[in-house]
């Protein structure tokens, strides 16, 4: 796939007009203290993965609606901590798949939490096991029009409060330190992680990877691939919804909620990027942490590379730049 968005030295400036609704606050607090007036309910059951250097287990914890949410929960064995943690979130689709597969933070000294995503985890991958109890209207195969002509009904909703309450799990457990906890996450799992990071306040760091769930118009008028196709294949049908259909994606954009974000950030982007374009990426980038005045944030660049990114050489930057901020050596 050729560069087809804009010229980099334009992305690098590229701070669209937003589309922020007034009560984006008031929705997400009032979203946040209905989910905690469910006890968060923490459950940790150990699991023998067949490994000795990495002490993993089942992680449950209640999320939106007090549903409960499964992940798995790894560190290094024998470790007691106070460790510094990283909460993970999902590719669209994928699902938790097996304990053994995701072992590089574990290895590198951190607690690691991996949420499985409601209702997903049957496209790619090994599986999910966290199913999503609520319904939605008519939509289009997917999850992205799922509630799509109310927010307060929006699939992602769910999830985000989901993410937020998987922080929430992370900092309640006792070998774990409350104030060295970062969110992290590719394509889903990276605009997942910057809704956290804008609602949650504390944390260490976030490391969004080529990010989805940001700048949607822009993302419906440049690309025809799924997941944001979703969008555009609803809208053919619903001729006259789309006014309704981007105001309630305007209360799940990683770009509204990455401003409101207060941690250092270490992104990536790829040039070629058909799914989630670099518009979109850099929109979130150059909008992030505006509200509490962020300096410290970096963006990789991966001029060559379409959705896949980074991969290796991103999580090789990833350590050595969050390293240098939690004190693990």
């Amino acid at each position: 796939m050729p560069l087809f968005d804009l010229p980099l030295a334009e992305l690098e400036t590229y701070r669209p007009e937003l589309d922020e609704p007034t009560d984006l606050d008031a929705f997400w607090a009032a979203t946040l203290a209905e989910t905690r007036t469910h006890d968060l309910a923490v459950e940790v059951a150990p699991v023998d993965a067949g490994l000795t250097l990495i002490e993993t287990s089942e992680i449950t914890f209640a999320g939106f609606g007090g549903h409960p949410v499964k992940g798995w929960l790894s560190r290094p064995a024998g470790a007691d901590g106070p460790l510094p943690a990283v909460v993970q979130f999902i590719g669209y689709g994928g699902g938790r798949g097996f304990a053994h597969e995701r072992l590089q933070w574990a290895a590198a000294g951190y607690a690691y939490l991996l949420m499985d995503t409601r209702g997903q985890g049957s496209k790619w991958g090994n599986g999910g096991h966290t199913p999503d109890p609520v319904g939605s209207g008519p939509a289009v195969p997917g999850f992205m029009t799922r509630g799509i002509l109310d927010p307060a009904e929006h699939y992602y909703r769910r999830v985000i409060t989901d993410g937020v309450r998987a922080v929430e799990a992370a900092r309640s457990l006792p070998f774990v330190d409350p104030e060295r906890v970062t969110v992290a996450g590719a394509s889903q799992g990276g605009g997942l992680a910057l809704g956290v990071a804008g609602l949650v306040d504390g944390l260490l760091a976030v490391m969004p990877d080529v990010p989805f769930l940001c700048h949607f118009r822009r993302a419906v008028e440049v690309t025809g691939s799924d997941p944001y196709g979703e969008i555009t294949n609803y809208l053919a049908v619903h001729r006259d919804a789309e006014e309704q259909v981007f105001r309630t994606l305007s209360y799940l954009d990683g770009v509204h909620l990455g401003r409101r974000a207060s941690a250092p950030a270490l992104f990536s982007v790829a040039l070629m990027d058909t799914i989630c374009p670099p518009s979109t990426v850099y929109a979130a980038y150059n909008w992030y942490g505006e509200h509490a005045g962020v300096t410290d944030k970096e963006i990789e660049v991966y001029r060559y590379n379409n959705h896949e990114g980074g991969e290796g050489w991103q999580l090789a930057r990833q350590l050595h730049w969050l390293n240098a901020r939690s004190g693990v050596r």
